[in-house]
């Protein structure tokens, strides 16, 4: 006896029939090439940087490009040149700006995002559109208004008067992002624990704070990448003869541009720690980012 197949129903006609996934046709290689070629575009001038950080000869190094550079005789001339002309403490000084100014935003801007998603207060959608229209200001036209802040109240500390500057750029964009992100959280956990009797504080420090890890640690990519690449900020704020990596950088080139290869060896260096925070950060980014955009 031979088996038949059951006469289609309304329900399997409506449905599309199966197609092979772009796996299965090969047109899935498309982006992949793409991707490939992208990483290159952005790969082959590091490397070229890296190269040239290494060779020499600063004579050869002006006549040649740094693809004919294999063969030669590398050295470590270029770095003992940058780290004595006082990258170290430059070094040491960027660190000290950029760790406290991406973590006083973080907590700030944490706090006041638990209020704006949460908390019902007279105000609360007018003031958050003020913080979110903070975003267009361009951070030039505060430069005035500060220095002439923190020498009214007497802040004399290069320090303080940066790590209050970049608190001051960062929260907008920080209590965006973890605004949007707090208030996507479900809403049965706060209700439970206001249930338990938590007040509002030990809600946000015992329950938001935890699952908010993906969102911290995506705005702390883009502060901390921020403050340790900024020079326009350092160059204005820090007038007590210390600088941090960029504005060594800039003065490394010398009056007349001559030193130009200095930078190579500048610039790996100044990229150690942007690096290893990015990729010990990295799997939280697009979680962090994406979570809150889309409810439901």
């Amino acid at each position: 006896m031979s088996a038949q197949t059951a006469p289609p129903t309304e329900e399997t006609k409506d449905k599309p029939a199966l197609k092979p996934s772009k796996e299965d046709t090969g047109a899935g290689w498309g982006p992949r090439i793409a991707l490939i070629l992208l990483c290159a575009l952005f790969t082959v001038p590091t490397l070229g940087l890296f190269v040239s950080s290494f060779r020499a000869d600063e004579t050869l190094l002006r006549r040649t490009g740094w693809w004919t550079a294999f063969g030669e005789q590398f050295d470590l001339s270029n770095y003992s040149t940058v780290l004595d002309a006082g990258m170290g403490e430059s070094f040491i000084n960027s660190i000290t700006v950029a760790v406290p100014a991406t973590i006083i935003p973080i907590m700030a801007a944490a706090f006041a995002a638990y209020a704006f998603a949460w908390m019902d207060f007279k105000g609360r959608e007018f003031l958050f559109i003020i913080f979110v229209g903070l975003l267009v200001v361009p951070l030039q036209v505060a430069f005035i208004p500060l220095t002439q802040l923190f020498n009214a109240v007497g802040i004399t500390n290069d320090f303080l008067k940066l790590w209050l500057a970049h608190t001051g750029f960062g929260m907008p964009l920080a209590v965006y992002i973890l605004r949007n992100y707090i208030g996507s959280l479900p809403r049965e956990v706060i209700e439970s624990a206001k249930v338990d009797g938590a007040s509002h504080f030990e809600t946000f420090w015992r329950l938001i704070l935890p699952l908010s890890v993906p969102a911290l640690a995506a705005f702390a990519i883009f502060q901390f990448l921020w403050t340790w690449n900024d020079f326009l900020v350092a160059l204005i704020f820090m007038t007590g003869g210390q600088e941090v990596v960029t504005v060594t950088l800039a003065e490394l080139v010398g009056s007349r541009g001559q030193d130009w290869h200095l930078l190579t060896a500048g610039a790996f260096i100044s990229m150690i720690v942007p690096l290893i925070v990015f990729f010990s950060l990295q799997r939280f980014f697009v979680r962090g980012l994406t979570a809150g955009s889309v409810k439901g």
